[in-house]
């Protein structure tokens, strides 16, 4: 499946990795729930989200064994069925181990890779160009999603490395954390190179820059993927009424799993949320967190359950909307 950036629109819905009821055991060995994931597949698939992504943050592509990563991705692989773009969540500590398990999730079935960087020590403009344009001679023709988070990959990526990474035919987007430089960002590359804002504010951008906020991330579909297909499709028709009542309502939902909107806190105890959110809007069954990941603040297990309850009445709201229509 060859893939352009010209092909990354509408909704980059990044899955989690359901597990097994022993995960939170450091003896289990095989902790991915594959009923659950195939099921969680055709949910999402479904609902008419336009690309599909797994094991970032969240999905816990730092907490499965190799084994698992490999599993998981030729399953979500099968379910999936080529019927859309899928790009499997690749980060290590460092390039070499990148690349061997990004040729071992091709074979597995995934289109395309999800890559973060190494984050052991900070990575600076031109390590970051570097190991990206390895990666991308080292894998010819792989299509990329270049994952920037600050905090997770202790720096933001600059205009001028995005610049740089947008001459490389492999790099097809980039998952951007949003905020003051996202259009800035956006404008730089252009078309060479789809820049995904966060579903909560993609419609905001999208209003300035119709023809380059194309496509945006969101990491609920597995709790709620009516509004934010709803949302992908007042701004496909440039609706931007209808956009921002769906995105006022979405960036509610989220805004109540991270107490005191801070987000590098908030990304201290990301995965344990994320199983209470997906568990408490009950469309999948995400099953506990893996080692070493297991325990959060009461402020954030009610913020996570809350947001989760918050996500179901969206849900409940968009497909009855769906449905009349």
């Amino acid at each position: 499946m060859k893939i352009t950036p010209d092909d990354i629109r509408g909704v980059f819905g990044i899955l989690p990795a359901p597990a097994t009821p022993d995960a939170e055991s450091w003896s289990a060995t095989s902790t991915i729930n594959f009923s659950e994931t195939e099921r969680m597949v055709g949910i999402v698939n479904r609902a008419g989200v336009e690309i599909i992504s797994t094991t970032g943050t969240f999905g816990e592509g730092a907490t499965l064994t190799l084994d698992e990563l490999i599993d998981f991705t030729r399953c979500v692989a099968q379910a999936n069925a080529k019927s859309r773009p899928y790009f499997a969540g690749v980060t290590t500590l460092n390039t070499r181990d990148t690349i061997t398990r990004g040729r071992l999730l091709i074979e597995a079935g995934a289109d395309g890779l999800f890559v973060g960087r190494p984050m052991w020590l900070a990575m600076d403009e031109q390590a970051i160009v570097r190991y990206y344009r390895d990666i991308a001679e080292a894998l010819p023709s792989v299509p990329l999603i270049v994952y920037d988070n600050q905090v997770a990959f202790k720096g933001k990526i600059s205009q001028a490395a995005y610049q740089a990474l947008a001459e490389l035919p492999e790099v097809v987007g980039a998952k951007h954390t949003g905020g003051p430089l996202l259009e800035s960002d956006m404008v730089a590359v252009g078309r060479a190179m789809r820049i995904l804002p966060p579903a909560g504010s993609w419609n905001q951008v999208a209003e300035r820059q119709p023809d380059l906020a194309l496509s945006g991330w969101a990491g609920s579909v597995a709790c709620a993927p009516e509004p934010v297909v709803r949302l992908a499709k007042a701004i496909a028709a440039r609706d931007w009424i209808i956009a921002e009542e769906v995105g006022s309502k979405m960036r509610w939902a989220e805004s109540a799993m991270m107490p005191g909107g801070d987000l590098v806190r908030f990304m201290d105890y990301s995965i344990p949320i994320a199983h209470l959110r997906f568990k408490h809007a009950g469309l999948i069954d995400p099953g506990p967190p893996r080692p070493p990941y297991l325990f959060l603040p009461d402020e954030y297990r009610d913020g996570g359950i809350e947001c989760g309850r918050r996500w179901a009445q969206l849900q409940a709201e968009y497909s009855a909307v769906t449905a009349s229509a």
